[in-house]
């Protein structure tokens, strides 16, 4: 796939995501994947060592990593939705959350938004905002670096719960909400269908920056490996310029603040 579909962008500002299957090779998966199983100090072929329901690996910047974050098709990806090298490439792919089978429950199943901006207390994630331009982000992106069913722990994603965040943000103005005043905000969101995840190693799902979505427990046989960075930008949005000016991350937007609740 040189270059995404007019339906895919499309489907992408209605819907607020799109997967992209193939968009690095699976042997490179499956080289992030040795190295992730040595980051656990857990053995593959050894259920009695995933003791834990989720292990968090900080930022891998591997030649395998940079590689999977930095192909032809997800390169013209970025420019289709983000605006042609308004992006900037990753040389790693931040904290990467690897979910076992466990009888005990994780603790961050819980449906949010990721923020994109420090707020006043730098080192508090929760503190950390977004607003209606999505300063600094202009992606969430899921890489999957194992294959993934529905009983692997897949993210869900609210569908086109980007317009209905994108409500939210618009009287907030520069400043934003913190990660956790948007949180407490999501329950009153219209219902909205669900999707899963899923996908054979080597997929990745390109998501709006306001999309609502969360984690859940595993409950297969194979851990799941996966990382969830930004794509950053170079140049902030800017919704407030002519449509055949803005990329599909703005359109989405705008969509947002102006079709009917």
């Amino acid at each position: 796939m040189a270059t995404l579909s007019t339906s895919q962008i499309e489907d992408f500002i209605d819907q607020g995501f799109i997967k992209i299957e193939n968009a690095f090779p699976e042997e490179l998966a499956e080289e992030c994947r040795t190295i992730l199983w040595n980051a656990t100090q857990c053995e593959p072929n050894d259920p009695r060592t995933w003791t834990r329901p989720v292990i968090r690996i900080e930022e891998m910047a591997g030649e395998p990593f940079k590689n999977a974050a930095n192909t032809y098709i997800l390169y013209n990806a970025f420019n289709e939705l983000v605006g042609r090298d308004n992006w900037l490439r990753r040389e790693t792919l931040g904290t990467l959350p690897i979910r076992f089978p466990n009888k005990e429950p994780a603790n961050d199943t819980g449906w949010h938004v990721d923020a994109s901006f420090a707020g006043d207390e730098v080192d508090n994630y929760f503190d950390w905002r977004i607003n209606i331009n999505s300063k600094g982000r202009a992606l969430l992106m899921l890489f999957l670096f194992s294959d993934v069913c529905e009983s692997d722990a897949p993210t869900v994603i609210k569908v086109a719960s980007h317009l209905d965040v994108a409500r939210i943000l618009k009287p907030e103005g520069e400043h934003g909400l913190s990660f956790m005043e948007l949180v407490h905000r999501l329950d009153s969101l219209p219902r909205r269908e669900e999707v899963w995840a899923t996908g054979k190693a080597g997929t990745v799902y390109l998501c709006h920056p306001f999309i609502v979505h969360a984690a859940q427990d595993h409950h297969g046989q194979t851990p799941k490996f996966m990382a969830q960075p930004p794509l950053f930008l170079k140049k902030d949005f800017n919704i407030h310029r002519p449509d055949r000016q803005l990329c599909a991350v703005e359109k989405a937007i705008v969509r947002g603040i102006t079709i009917p609740e």
